[in-house]
């Protein structure tokens, strides 16, 4: 790959262009513009921007990821969930000064793009994997229903409080019932059917752009603003002015204001759960139409493009930005062989900006709020907890409880109880590996859990003791717990065989309890062998001197060498501890309650 390529990805995605490709590239460009300008324009609601900085957030962005984004599908500009979030850590510190919010916002966009550059060029894609799908799926249907009820007010011409928690709004809505403005409602009501059957007629068509052109043509020339309908005002014209945002009021062109850390310490918390949410969003949709299309997606590389896209966007007055679900669903189903597709649907805006935005003045609020409603409504995954619930219930639970949190108790509270509980639950599972009590099968040499398969016979005086997981400070003490209830189970074994096909690393902790292990043994009168040892494991035993401990000799590559190792140990030490018969299943008593495991593991 040449340098430039390497820089621009762009580069390498236009090799071999031809008149096709640009053909491809053109339409899908023109039609997620094209869908681009009514949803920008609804999101900025949510995130409680003016609606112009929508069609700003769907700009130079777009222009910046078309050149260093690596994703050929991606469609970069607002989406519901990040509006959302901007909202929710903008507004309490705006104070209810609209400047203020807008330099807020402004500034946020600025805190992420520089964190998730910073996290790119740092290659530390990994942080996105504390993120587990239950907890993106809880929050994202938690926040799609937040969302809806946001644009409650717009839909029904009612003043309600300006909050993110859903039963407050439900109870500000059935207080205020009778304000319901009825003109606004049904325009709302028969946005939101067009809009779903339009959608369903063709996912590719623009039936929002549609939606709007037809109900701001009827406020406009049936004079249905005079009948209350509220609609969006004066939308100023031209291509954004550059200025500085540093948390300032935006005021002459190319000012700011100092930077304001006391903002940028309190948005810190924000634009940490934006990057990584936004970052989440965006990858996860990115690699599905990258392994579609068969090309290379590179993490990393994606959040260098999003993390410049909203660095440079926030120069240009446009607030957080990232990929969208639908957006791309509908680049790729329009032909989007190339970024060059992103770049036409900026040329889409822009042309937007400079010409049309005097025609969007009559545009109704109840419009946009249909708009919102329709583009979320997908959001809400109960597909995925459907699945869970047959697949793992404790990652339901998980998703259950970040949902919960983001609907009662607040957006940034769900996402970060969402990622508690998860780690919460790795630590646990992590604390707890599986470990199982193993038997031969007959007429072989395969060994495995005698309580998930009662042929497997356990050698008469011998517990094979298989653990399936490395070992470290947090699981450490768990085995050693369960080596003590086999030396004590009746009859108690004279010999047991560690299978450590599985364990994959040890640390000083896990090196220290296992010390103890033979310790414990020696005193029950024992003996320890081991099978299956890796090379990087036994090479930190080696370190400590474990091996020289246990004997170099008790050391095989596999169970049933170790097992005739035993046998004729025995034949010279002369004695056999226990009394079981070697033709019998494996016994059910003691050694056999372990985690259940599925039959097909081994």
């Amino acid at each position: 790959m040449t340098t430039l390529a390497r820089i621009f990805p762009l580069a390498a995605q236009v090799e071999g262009y031809d008149r096709s490709m640009l053909r491809s590239d053109l339409s899908a460009g023109l039609t997620v513009g094209v869908m681009l300008i009514p949803q920008g324009m609804a999101y900025a609601l949510i995130a409680g921007m003016p609606p112009i900085y929508g069609l700003y957030a769907s700009l130079v962005p777009l222009i910046i990821y078309g050149l260093f984004g690596s994703s050929r599908q991606l469609a970069v500009g607002p989406v519901a969930i990040v509006s959302l979030l901007v909202a929710a850590g903008v507004a309490p510190l705006a104070a209810g000064d609209p400047e203020r919010y807008v330099a807020l916002a402004l500034l946020l966009a600025l805190m992420v793009g520089v964190l998730q550059l910073a996290m790119g060029l740092l290659r530390f894609g990994f942080l996105t994997s504390f993120l587990s799908h239950p907890v993106l799926a809880g929050f994202t249907s938690a926040a799609a229903i937040v969302i809806g009820a946001s644009q409650i007010k717009h839909l029904v011409g009612v003043d309600l409080p300006g909050t993110n928690q859903v039963h407050e709004l439900v109870l500000a809505l059935a207080a205020n019932w009778r304000d319901i403005h009825l003109p606004t409602f049904l325009l709302g009501a028969v946005a939101i059917g067009l809009l779903v059957g339009l959608k369903r007629w063709r996912k590719a068509f623009p039936g929002a752009l549609v939606v709007v052109a037809i109900s701001t043509a009827a406020v406009a020339f049936l004079g249905w603003q005079e009948a209350g309908i509220r609609v969006v005002g004066t939308v100023p014209g031209g291509l954004p002015t550059p200025m500085l945002p540093f948390g300032g009021t935006p005021g002459a062109e190319g000012s700011g204001a100092l930077v304001d850390f006391g903002a940028m310490w309190q948005l810190l918390p924000v634009a940490l759960t934006i990057s990584l949410v936004g970052f989440m969003e965006s990858i996860a949709v990115a690699k599905v139409y990258a392994t579609r299309h068969r090309y290379a997606l590179d993490a990393n590389r994606e959040l260098v493009g999003l993390g410049l896209a909203n660095v440079v966007g926030s120069f240009f007055r446009a607030f957080p930005t990232t990929g969208g679900f639908s957006r791309t669903a509908v680049n790729d189903q329009a032909g989007a062989r190339t970024t060059v597709a992103t770049l036409v649907a900026a040329g889409i805006i822009g042309l937007t900006l400079l010409l049309l935005t005097g025609l969007f003045r009559t545009l109704p609020n109840a419009v946009l709020a249909a708009i919102v409603m329709v583009a979320v409504a997908n959001l809400v995954n109960w597909k995925e907890a459907v699945h869970l619930w047959h697949a793992d219930r404790r990652d339901l639970a998980l998703m259950g409880l970040t949902f919960a949190a983001t609907l009662f108790v607040g957006i940034e509270e769900g996402i970060v109880v969402g990622v508690l509980a998860s780690l919460a639950a790795l630590v646990y599972e992590t604390s707890r590996p599986h470990v199982a009590v193993c038997g031969r099968l007959p007429d072989s040499d395969t060994w495995l859990n005698v309580r998930h398969h009662p042929e497997a016979r356990e050698a008469p005086g011998i517990v094979v003791f298989r653990i399936d997981s490395g070992l470290s400070f947090a699981n450490a003490e768990y085995v050693r717990e369960r080596v003590q209830l086999l030396a004590v189970t009746e009859p108690a074994p004279a010999d047991l065989v560690f299978d450590f096909h599985a364990v994959n690393g040890v640390d000083s902790t896990s090196l220290h309890q296992l010390g103890e292990i033979l310790t414990d043994l020696e005193q029950y009168g024992i003996e320890a062998w081991f099978a299956g040892v890796k090379w990087p494991v036994m090479e930190r035993l080696r370190r400590v001197g474990f091996d020289e401990r246990v004997g170099p000799e008790r050391f095989f590559h596999e169970v049933s060498a170790a097992i005739q190792a035993i046998e004729g140990h025995r034949d010279v030490r002369g004695d056999v501890r226990g009394d079981a018969d070697p033709s019998a299943p494996g016994s059910e008593s003691g050694r056999t309650g372990q985690t259940p495991v599925p039959a097909s593991v081994t």
